[in-house]
């Protein structure tokens, strides 16, 4: 499946011309060819990367969207071994939106937990579109427990629309879940890495985005709300979207200069569905070395550096 943004469409052209020129050469090399090509290779790294440079908040909220954006199963799958699945709250079922178990990154044991979103239509769907209802905030807070008992670092990897908002959610204790977690999540006594990996919105983002480290995919976005909903609230109307996304400063630019993140993992040129195995392989080297880290603070001093570190955030 190939998908296109509009703004990426400069660069797609020179990539069908570049297939084309491709398949000549395969079939009958010649310098010409041959010559054509490295020249179009050339053109086609340089208007990605002009693009890339240059993009918008709102084109960057289409890049954390876009399908074929690495989730948190391929990660799950690529930088880990061991992956064990977990399923269910032990109160009302099983939530496929948000995924989880105990794993292995780099040989050490940790306990991953993250909202995946699908790519199927059938799958998206099962998966609620990758917003979380109750239960899977609670199977997630199990997990938490889990890897406090058993001394194991966790790593959360948020990618979500929005906590599910339907009345059942609320009838099932949806603020209380996300409440219940953010609190757990602050006094845990193990380190705790958080990445954003794609789209971060509100509350259902920061139920599994508390930790010691917080950080960014370099085309991500962190909201408060999605651009959508913030438009519908400022403006009347989901069309201004982009104007919301400007005013939200959602971008992790935005929010490294705000002292809200504590780092940015570079994408490779064209976003992180331009090459998801270099994607997982940055990640899986960078959430490493942060868990490295952190395992040398003593317990006590991880949890009040970790208190101090909210308490600091907006002064």
């Amino acid at each position: 499946m190939s998908v296109v943004l509009d703004f990426e469409r400069p660069a797609a052209e020179i990539r069908t011309k570049l297939d084309a020129i491709e398949k000549q050469y395969a079939a009958n090399p010649t310098p010409e060819l041959d010559a054509q090509r490295i020249d179009l290779r050339r053109d086609f790294a340089n208007r990605t990367q002009a693009i890339y440079r240059a993009l918008s908040p709102w084109q960057t909220v289409q890049v954390a969207r876009h399908p074929l954006r690495p989730q948190t199963m391929d990660y799950a799958i690529g930088m880990c071994t061991d992956f064990v699945e977990f399923h269910g709250d032990r109160v009302f079922g099983d939530d496929r939106a948000i995924v989880g178990g105990p794993a292995r990154i780099d040989g050490r044991p940790v306990m991953l937990v993250g909202q995946h979103r699908g790519r199927e239509t059938r799958e998206r769907v099962e998966r609620n579109f990758g917003s979380p209802h109750p239960e899977g905030y609670r199977k997630a807070h199990r997990l938490f427990e889990l890897a406090e008992k058993f001394g194991m670092p966790v790593v959360t990897l948020m990618d979500t629309p929005g906590a599910s908002p339907g009345l059942g959610d609320e009838e099932r204790g949806q603020g209380w879940a996300l409440a219940a977690n953010l609190a757990t999540l602050a006094t845990l006594r193990v380190p705790v890495v958080c990445v954003v990996i794609g789209e971060g919105n509100s509350g259902g983002a920061l139920a599994i985005g508390v930790g010691d480290r917080f950080l960014m995919l370099e085309h991500s976005i962190f909201s408060v709300a999605s651009p959508e909903a913030a438009a519908s609230i400022v403006w009347k109307d989901a069309k201004f979207a982009p104007q919301a996304a400007d005013a939200l400063k959602l971008t992790a630019p935005d929010l490294l200069r705000l002292n809200l993140i504590d780092r940015i993992i570079s994408e490779p040129v064209g976003g992180a569905h331009a090459d998801p195995s270099a994607m997982i392989a940055t990640l899986r080297s960078t959430v490493a070395g942060e868990i490295s880290r952190l395992g040398n603070i003593p317990t006590e001093r991880l949890v009040s550096d970790r208190f101090e570190k909210y308490r600091r955030l907006g002064s």
